[in-house]
Order: C-alpha cells, then structure tokens, then sequence
C-alpha cells in the first residue's frame, strides 16, 4: 500500500484538505510539549470504545482475571509467574471498581506508558515528524491495543522494556549515579514482570561489551551500581524462590520444556522468522514513505549514532538469544512472548536514517492511524460483538458472569455463610473469584481433575463450590470425586443463552458442585434422595 495515494485526490476535496491542515498544525506542535499525550489519550479513548463495543457480550479473558485473583495479596511470587502483574491488578483496584471496563483501561494504561516511554528514547535522537512516525508506525500493529487488552505477565513487559531500555540507555550515556540505580530498579521491575526479561538484561550487557564506549562505561562506576542496585531490588523475590520450591520454575519446566531437537530448531527458527516478519511491517511502511536509495540505506545502518548503536544491539539480543535458547534447551518460543521489544527496531530505523518523509506522507501515516482505530471502534467493534453472539470465544467469557450468578445462587440456597473458595474448570474458577460478591478464593487443589488432591480438611470445613461446562467430563468426575469426599453436597445442572439486543445466540450447558460448611445442615433432599437442583435454561442477555 502506498501512503502516497491519498495525496493524489486532496485537491478534489476540500473537506479532507482541512483535515490534513489540522494534521499538519498538530504535527508542528509535537515539541511544544501536548501533542504526543494527546496522540496517547486519544489512542487509549478511541480503543476503550472498541473493547467496550466488541466485547458487550464477553467478559474478562481468563488472564486477566487469573492477574488479579494471583495478586489479592501482595506476595513476592506465584506458581507461575513473577509478582509484578498481580501487583499492578492490585493496586489498580484500590482505586479503580472491579468491573470489565476498569481492567480494560489499565491494559491501555499500561500499553501509554509504555509508548510514553518509547517516545523519551526516541527524543533522544529525532524531534518533529520523527517523533510522531515512531509511534504511529507502532500504533498501525495491534500489539499496544489487542495484543495490550489480555493484562498479564507478557503485556506487563510492554511498560517495563521501555522504562528499562530507557533507564539503560541515560545511564550508558552520563555514567551518573541516579540513572545507574534507575537502570537496575527498572531491569529489576522486569525481571519481576517476568523472567523472560533475562533477554533484555543480558542484551544490555551485550550491547554494552560490544559498543565502542565500553571501556569507558565499565571502568565507571555505573554499570556496578546498577547491578547491586537490581540485585537488592531482587533479594525478596529471591528469598520468596529459595523458601517456595522455585514454583515458577517448575512450572516453566513442565510446561515448556521438553521438545526434541528437530522440533526445537522449527521453533527457535519460527519466532526469529516472525520476529523479523512482525518489526518489518513498520519498517517497510518507513520505506515505502521515504523511498531511499538502497546505497544510503546501508550507509546509515553503518553510521548509527552511538545510542542507536546501542539500541540495534539490544533489540538483536533480544530477538537472537531465545531463539538460540529455544534450539539447545528444546524450549517452547512463540512469538508473542517477544512482542514488546519490537518498539527497539522500528526506533533505530526511523531515527536512524539520515532523510525524513515527506510531510504529506507523515500527514498520510497519522489519518491511516486515526482512520483504522475509528473504523475498528465504529464499524468493526459491533459485528464483533453480533458474531460473537453466535459463535462465543473460545474461552467460554460470553458465559462467565452469569454462570457466577447461578453459582452464587446455588451456594445462598444451600449455606447461609459466604463462599470462600472456589474450584472447577480453571478460567470458571477465576472468574467466580472475580465476578461473585463473595470474591472467593481460587483453591488450586480443585482446578485440576487429573492431578487433584483431598481437600484439605480445613477447605472441607469451610465449604467450598465449584463450577465445570456440562461437556468437560474429566472436571465434572474430578469435582464429584472431591465432593464424595464430603458429609454432604449438592450438584446442579443449567443451561445460559447468549442474548444480544434480542437475538438469541449460542447455549452452553454447566454443572455446579456446591459442599456447604460441614457445620451447616444440609439442603432438604429432593424426591429419590438426592441433593440434586433441577435443571434449568436461563437467558443471558448481553445487552446489559
């Protein structure tokens, strides 16, 4: 597609002529200070309006969910993840309600800050224009929105690599104390957003052994200073790694250890391939815009600046070491876990090169922006949500609020007492601990049918409930299993239909365990004697 085009037919109408003037003057004040906040508030507003549209009849992806239920409490880890994400949902909804729209607004939160701080790097080597191409270019690719909307350890790193980045790359330059230590916090935050930051951490070092400075930064005191720095940040999650078993790691070995060598190289070879597939999208954009000589193209990839230098290092090492990781180690790599360190290369392109684009085309690249966002918001946003009506995500999130509802229901019919955990198929389980007004605990030992262990006798104690699709068979055999185990339980079976503006859509069927208090008295035997609730289809309107 060429960004030229729309040039062609701007004298035949001067309604679009008045909407590039108004570009135009917006693209000259970029450094007066409000135009990139504004291009961020307005990316974050036009985007809100597409997850609230699209999604009107889905909830919260199950990762999110899981974010906020693993940071209830502010503990230095999980069983699978570091603590920053859990922190982040935490602290989020000290302030914030906890409904769908709340959690949308902190993944685009997140996603601004990140193109915040992408643009302090790019300042350091372009003002004007190519500050504005930098972020739009990165805007035009669904990773600060789509990709940003599931808030989970990788989106958490779509703000934690530029702040690191940026912190590394003032601290490389000045050798000054306060941004040695702002280094190492910041590559400490990320190591804590996940551990796959150790690319980013060791592409740092890299980068800097390799620069031509590299004398002069590490006989300062800089780098060591960063290091402590990080290393001190790091000392309780350490501890927390020491005294729990590493459960993160055991995690990662289980389920992303283990293929053969052939398998491994595919894998290591298919995200360096789509890596380069995915940051060459914007860099074709740039060339398509700037047409260059392919001479001068090379040229001034042999000329960088000493910053870019740096940064090209650092977005090599990070896009070359897991896929080497990926081939040796016979380890799972997709892609999306490499998504937030695209930002280093669309950064050295645009800055790097010794040409601008012309300002028609600049003009050009902002209205397509402006144009795709509103277009998915307005036009793409409500089919989503009609096709979805028929045909729900995969998940089941078309059904999680109500299927809560039932299952609060159940649990106020057989207990007088709040419910304090909850169990069943895993994405269900968290979402009862997020949507119910109990909130209740997500019970690990009952989310995992294969592996499931007794509850523990003080669960028992304290009742629990749980919550399987009708079709999942190994859920609902588990569950019964843990509820045999019981003095008494009651088990119940209903149907939800998705209902948008009055059109009835898919049904899913569920099954719900309920094991009051063993304190309580159980629910009065229906005929035959048995705890079991008749079976009921209920509406679900989406609409609401």
């Amino acid at each position: 597609m060429s960004l030229a085009l729309p040039a062609l037919v701007i004298e035949a109408n001067s309604c679009v002529g008045r909407w590039r003037k108004t570009l135009m003057v917006w693209i000259d004040a970029v450094e007066d200070g409000w135009v990139v906040p504004a291009l961020i508030a307005g990316f974050v507003a036009v985007w809100m309006i597409y997850f609230s549209l699209a999604y009107m009849g889905g909830d919260l992806h199950q990762d999110v969910i899981e974010t906020w239920s693993l940071g209830r409490s502010f503990d230095w880890g999980s069983t699978k993840h570091p603590p920053l994400m859990g922190w982040a949902a935490r602290a989020w909804t000290t302030v914030f309600p906890l409904t769908n729209w709340s959690f949308n607004l902190l993944a685009l939160t997140n996603a601004a800050v990140g193109l915040w701080a992408i643009d302090r790097i790019t300042r350091r080597f372009a003002h004007g224009d190519k500050r504005i191409v930098v972020l739009l270019l990165l805007m035009l690719l669904p990773i600060y929105q789509l990709h940003a909307q599931r808030f989970n350890a990788n989106a958490v790193l779509l703000s934690s690599w530029p702040l690191a980045t940026w912190c590394f790359l003032r601290s490389f330059e000045t050798r000054q104390f306060g941004w040695a230590i702002a280094a190492g916090l910041t590559a400490a935050l990320a190591m804590l957003g996940k551990y796959y930051s150790i690319f980013l951490i060791a592409g740092f070092a890299i980068a800097a052994l390799c620069h031509s400075e590299r004398r002069a930064y590490f006989t300062s005191w800089a780098p060591w200073i960063a290091a402590v720095s990080g290393l001190v940040a790091l000392v309780p999650h350490l501890y927390w790694l020491a005294t729990t078993g590493a459960q993160p790691f055991s995690h990662a070995i289980q389920h992303h250890v283990g293929k053969t060598t052939g398998a491994a190289l595919v894998e290591g070879g298919g995200f360096l391939l789509a890596m380069a597939g995915i940051a060459g999208i914007p860099g074709l954009i740039w060339l398509a815009m700037t047409r260059p000589r392919p001479g001068r193209v090379l040229n001034d990839a042999l000329s960088l600046d000493s910053g870019l230098q740096l940064l090209a290092m650092i977005g090599i090492g990070t896009v070359t070491l897991p896929a080497w990781v990926s081939a040796i180690f016979g380890t799972d790599m997709p892609p999306l876990w490499g998504l937030q360190g695209v930002f280093l290369f669309v950064i050295v392109t645009v800055c790097g090169a010794s040409y601008q684009a012309p300002r028609a085309l600049t003009v050009n690249l902002a209205a397509s922006a402006i144009g795709i966002a509103a277009f998915a918001a307005i036009v793409v946003a409500p089919l989503h949500a009609l096709y979805r009506n028929y045909v729900p995500l995969s998940e089941g999130r078309n059904f999680y609020q109500p299927a809560v509802a039932e299952l609060d229901r159940l649990w106020r019919t057989a207990s007088d007492s709040v419910l304090p955990a909850v169990g069943g198929d895993d994405g269900l389980a968290f979402a009862a601990a997020f949507y119910s007004p109990d909130h209740p605990r997500y019970e690990m030992s009952l989310v995992h049918p294969h592996e499931l262990q007794p509850p523990a006798p003080e669960l028992m104690a304290r009742g629990w409930a749980a919550l399987c699709y009708e079709t999942d068979i190994s859920c609902v055999t588990g569950m019964q299993g843990a509820a045999a185990r019981a003095r008494h339980s009651v088990r119940a079976t209903f149907t939800l239909r998705t209902n948008l503006f009055g059109w009835q859509g898919a049904s899913q069927g569920f099954v719900a365990l309920i094991v009051p208090p063993e304190t309580e008295q159980p629910a009065p035997k229906m005929p035959g004697g048995a705890y079991d609730l008749s079976a009921r289809r209920r509406v679900l309107s989406t609409a609401d």
